[in-house]
C-alpha cells in the first residue's frame, strides 16, 4: 500500500515509517507547522528542519502552515492529505500516534472521510518499548525539548543512549511523568536512523529554558554522506 507518513521528525515518527516500511511503500511525508507552541495536533521545536530530514531519508515532503485553533489545524491536515493524494497517489497514513484518543480520533476521521487507511503501528507502545526500540533500531535521537520536572536544561541536546533512557525510565517511574515524552514531556529530533540516506549534523543552536521548560533550538544544520 502507498502511504503518506504523518512527520513530526521525532522519533515517534520515524518508528512508525520504519515499521510501516516493512510491509508498504512509504512514498512521501506530510507535515504542518504549528504557529505556536500551543497545537494539540503537531510538534513545535524545529519544524523547520523536517524539510532537511526529508531530503536525508530521500522522500519528498507536503509542508503546510496552520493556525493555532483546532479547526484550523484539521482544515490544514485535510489539505496536506488531499495533496498527497492528488500528487503521491497515496492510499493510507502511517502516524507515529502512541497513546494519544485525542489526535487518533481526529486523525482517524479525516482519513474515513478521504478514503484512507489510518496505520498506527506505535499504538498503546509504553514508555520502555518506545526508548528500547530508539536504540535497537540505531535511530540517533536528540532531546530538543523538555517541558516536566524535573528534567533540566542539562537533558537539552543530548541523544537518547541505553544509560538516558534508563535514566528517564527511573526518572518517569518516580516523578509521575511519560519517560518516551508521550504527554509532551520530551521532545526529539531524529538526525540518523536506519530510514536515513545521509545524517544529519548539528552546527549551531540556542538554548531556551525557563521553569522546568525549555527547547534547544536548532539554528545551523548539515547533511552529511554516510
Amino acid at each position: 500500500m502507498r502511504l503518506g507518513a504523518l512527520f513530526s521528525g521525532g522519533k515517534d515518527s520515524c518508528l512508525a515509517i520504519h515499521r510501516a516500511q516493512a510491509s508498504h511503500d512509504v512514498i512521501c511525508l506530510i507535515n504542518l507547522v504549528p504557529r505556536s507552541v500551543e497545537s494539540r495536533l503537531f510538534h513545535y521545536p524545529n519544524a523547520w528542519v523536517t524539510k532537511l530530514q526529508a531530503e536525508a531519508i530521500g522522500l519528498p515532503i507536503i509542508q503546510l502552515e496552520t493556525e493555532d485553533d483546532e479547526e484550523s489545524e484539521l482544515m490544514s491536515l485535510c489539505k496536506a492529505l488531499k495533496l498527497a493524494i492528488q500528487y503521491f497517489s497515496i492510499e493510507g497514513v502511517v502516524t507515529g500516534v502512541v497513546r494519544s484518543k485525542y489526535q487518533a480520533s481526529r486523525i482517524q476521521s479525516l482519513c474515513d472521510r478521504l478514503g484512507l487507511r489510518c496505520l498506527s503501528p506505535l499504538w498503546l507502545k509504553g514508555p520502555e518499548e518506545i526508548l528500547g526500540d530508539v536504540l535497537r533500531e540505531g535511530f540517533t535521537a536528540m532531546i530538543t525539548g523538555v517541558f516536566a520536572y524535573p528534567l533540566d536544561e542539562s537533558f537539552l541536546g543530548k541523544i537518547i543512549t541505553t544509560e538516558l533512557a534508563q535514566k528517564l525510565l527511573e526518572l518517569g517511574r518516580k516523578y509521575g511523568f511519560d519517560a518516551a515524552g508521550e504527554g509532551g514531556e520530551i521532545e526529539t529530533t531524529v538526525l540518523d536512523g536506519p530510514i536515513f540516506k545521509k545524517r544529519i549534523e548539528v552546527t549551531d543552536y540556542e538554548i531556551s529554558y525557563r521553569d522546568h521548560s525549555g527547547f534547544l533550538l536548532i539554528r545551523g544544520l548539515k547533511l552529511v554522506p554516510k
